[in-house]
C-alpha cells in the first residue's frame, strides 16, 4: 500500500494550485477514515492539503478534519491511504418537554405498561453499567445520584479539546432518558425500569441538543474502553455515515448491547421507512414508541428496521434542577428497552441471549407477527 507521505510530497508540489483556487466558501467539517492506524505521516498529509486537525477516532482509524470548504472533498478522498471522506454530520435528541411536574414518587404508566415492577423481584438491575450517550446527566439530581457512577464529556467549544469533566447536562434530556432507566426507588420522583442499574454519562449533545457523529463515535469508543455493558442513544441523524455504522459494529462486537430510538420522522404509513441512524444498523436494537393504549402514534418511525416498540408518550420523568418533566418521542421508548436488558442481564441471561431474549418474550400487537411499526412487538421485563 502506498504510503500517505509520499502522495502529501506530490500534492506539495502540484496540488497547492488547485486547492488555492477552490479556497472559496466555509470551512467544512469531516470525519476522515485510514485504510490502516492513524500516524504521524498520514497527518502531514492531511495538513499539508489544507486540513486541519480536530481529533483523532482511533476505534475507526479515522480523523475529524476541517477541510478549506466542501470543494476540497475529492482531494482529499484521492489521497493513499484514504478510505473514505464523509461530512461530520449533526446528530439530534429525539424527545421535547411538554410540562413540568412535582417529585411525588409514582411508577409510571410505561415501567407498568412493561411489567418492570414484577420483574423486581428477581432483578432490579444491580450494577449493570448503561451508558447514556446524550446530553449528559444532572449530576445532583436526587432521584439518580445514588446511581450515578460517573461519566465523560466529548462535547468541545470550538475547535478546542473537550474537557471530558463537564459531562453534567445543559440540556435535560439525557437526565429524562437516564431517569426512565435508572430512578433509584427512594419515595420521591418516579422509579426507572432498572432501579438498581448503574448510569454513566457520556456528554456528545450540546445544550441545544444537537452535536457531530464523530463525538458520538467517541462515545461509542470510551464505552467500550470502560467496561459498558448497554449503551442506549436515545438520538440520530437522517445521514448514513460509514465510521459511525464501523462504531456500532465494533461496540456489539464487543458484547455490548447497543439500544437506539428508531426516530420521529413517521408518517402514519406502515409501509414506508423512515428508521434513521444509528437505529438502522443491524447491530443496534432499533426502538419505537407506543401510547398508553398501546397504539403508535404517527410521528414513530417504522421501518424493516424497528425491532421492538416501548412507552413513548407522555412520560414522566428526571429533569435538570432537581425537576421532573414529561416529554414524548423514541427518546423515551428507548431507555424502557435499555432498562429491561439491564434487568434481564442482572438476571443471568447472557449478553448474546439478550436480543433474541427480548424478541420472544415481546407482546405482539398490531399485525400478527413481525411488522414494521411494533417490530416484533412491546418489549417486556417480566
Amino acid at each position: 500500500m502506498k504510503k500517505l507521505f509520499v502522495l502529501a510530497l506530490m500534492v506539495g508540489l502540484v496540488g497547492v494550485v488547485s486547492l488555492s483556487s477552490q479556497a472559496v466558501g466555509s470551512p467544512h467539517r469531516v470525519i476522515i477514515t485510514l485504510e490502516s492506524e492513524v500516524n504521524d505521516n498520514a497527518i502531514a498529509a492531511l495538513e499539508s492539503n489544507g486540513g486541519k486537525i480536530v481529533k483523532r477516532l482511533p476505534l475507526v482509524n479515522g480523523l475529524v478534519v476541517m477541510l478549506p470548504n466542501e470543494a476540497a472533498v475529492p482531494t482529499f478522498n484521492a489521497l493513499a491511504g484514504v478510505k473514505k471522506v464523509e461530512a461530520d454530520a449533526k446528530v439530534f435528541a429525539l424527545g421535547k418537554p411538554s410540562s413540568a411536574v412535582q417529585p411525588t414518587e409514582t411508577l409510571e404508566w410505561g415501567a407498568n405498561r412493561i411489567d418492570a415492577d414484577l420483574a423486581w423481584a428477581t432483578s432490579k438491575g444491580t450494577g449493570v453499567k448503561v451508558a447514556i450517550i446524550d446530553t449528559g446527566i444532572d449530576k445532583d439530581h436526587p432521584d439518580l445520584v445514588a446511581n450515578l457512577k460517573g461519566g465523560t464529556n466529548f462535547v468541545a467549544p470550538g475547535l478546542k479539546a473537550a474537557d471530558p469533566n463537564k459531562w453534567n447536562d445543559d440540556n435535560g434530556h439525557g437526565t429524562h432518558v437516564a431517569g426512565i432507566v435508572a430512578a433509584v426507588d427512594n419515595s420521591i420522583g418516579v422509579i426507572g425500569v432498572a432501579p438498581e442499574a448503574s448510569l454513566y454519562a457520556v456528554k456528545v449533545l450540546d445544550k441545544t441538543g444537537s452535536g457531530y457523529v464523530s463525538d458520538v463515535i467517541d462515545g461509542i469508543y470510551w464505552a467500550i474502553q470502560n467496561g459498558m455493558q448497554v449503551i442506549n442513544m436515545s438520538l440520530g441523524s437522517a445521514s448514513d455515515v460509514q465510521a459511525l455504522h464501523d462504531a456500532v459494529d465494533a461496540a456489539y462486537n464487543s458484547g455490548i448491547l447497543v439500544v437506539a430510538a428508531a426516530g420521529n420522522s413517521g408518517d402514519g404509513n406502515p409501509n414506508t421507512n423512515e428508521v434513521i441512524y444509528p437505529a438502522k444498523y443491524s447491530s443496534v436494537i432499533a426502538v419505537a414508541a407506543t401510547a398508553s393504549d398501546d397504539s403508535i402514534p404517527t410521528w414513530s418511525s417504522s421501518g424493516a428496521e424497528v425491532e421492538l416498540a416501548a412507552p413513548g408518550v407522555s412520560i414522566r420523568s428526571t429533569w435538570n434542577d432537581n425537576m421532573y418533566k414529561t416529554i414524548s418521542g423514541t427518546s423515551m421508548a428507548t431507555p424502557h428497552v435499555a432498562g429491561v436488558v439491564a434487568l434481564k442481564l442482572s438476571s443471568g441471561i447472557l449478553a448474546s441471549d439478550i436480543r433474541v431474549n427480548l424478541q420472544a418474550t415481546a407482546q405482539d400487537l398490531g399485525i400478527a407477527g413481525f411488522d414494521y411499526s411494533y417490530g416484533y412487538g412491546l418489549v417486556k421485563a417480566y
